[in-house]
């Protein structure tokens, strides 16, 4: 199956760069393009893609507040003629950020990172049929490792790699914390910085902007502490 990309940038000739770019990769396929973020945006609302190029200096609504409004958003480069919002950027776990103008050898870098990221997630398997699920991990090259849900502490990102703390032990996996969150059950896991992801029924405190569990705390990403704390809220009702 083809790789399925979206473009979003209000600069008509950016699109065209982009749009051609991909036309030119055998296993993407340009699905639509929009230079209104808001159509985009309800685009994104009833249709699947796996990649949006995104630019950042938009009218009506930026890409940074463009990407926070997205529920479950699908692998995002950013575009932009501005670097500087690479770090902001950061915390928004985008996938690649190309600053323009855009040469065809650094975009096929990022299209090299979403096959990985995509090919990562292929190797991660969560069976939910089960009363008590599980998910398979590969922790090498020949070994699959079985880890029930319920006993998943923390996922911790260590850049490539995960380390995935649990009550019964820890095991390190190459992988994203964003693919591996997003294969988890929501109502179960939450993610609470770029770099955690937590059980919400392993918290045991909330105090500031932290989490503790297990005697251990987590710091809570700016980011992300509404929707932390509403989460956290609505579980406890």
């Amino acid at each position: 199956m083809k790789i399925k990309c979206l473009i979003i940038d209000d600069e008509p000739l950016a699109i065209n760069v982009i749009k051609n770019y991909i036309e030119q990769i055998e296993e993407l396929e340009f699905i639509n393009s929009f230079s209104n973020p808001i159509e985009g945006l309800n685009f994104l609302k009833n249709n699947s893609v796996d990649v949006l190029f995104l630019d950042i200096n938009m009218p009506v609504l930026d890409g940074i507040n463009f990407i926070k409004s997205l529920e479950n958003p699908p692998l995002l480069i950013i575009t932009s003629a501005y670097g500087e919002f690479a770090i902001e950027t950061y915390e928004l776990d985008v996938l690649d950020y190309l600053v323009k103008p855009i040469e065809f050898p650094r975009l096929m870098k990022a299209v090299n990172k979403v096959h990985k990221r995509l090919s990562t997630a292929n190797r991660i398997a969560i069976d939910n049929s089960k009363e008590n699920p599980f998910i398979f991990v590969k922790i090498d090259k020949k070994r699959m490792k079985k880890i029930f849900l319920n006993e998943i502490l923390v996922i911790e990102s260590l850049k490539d790699y995960l380390k995935i703390n649990t009550t019964t032990g820890k095991y390190i996996i190459h992988s994203t914390l964003s693919d591996f969150t997003s294969l988890l059950p929501e109502k179960d896991f939450l993610r609470i910085h770029r770099s955690y992801t937590i059980a919400i029924d392993k918290i045991d405190a909330v105090e500031g902007n932290s989490i503790e569990i297990e005697g251990l705390r987590y710091v809570i990403g700016r980011s992300y502490i509404d929707e932390v704390k509403q989460r956290i809220l609505n579980a406890s009702i």
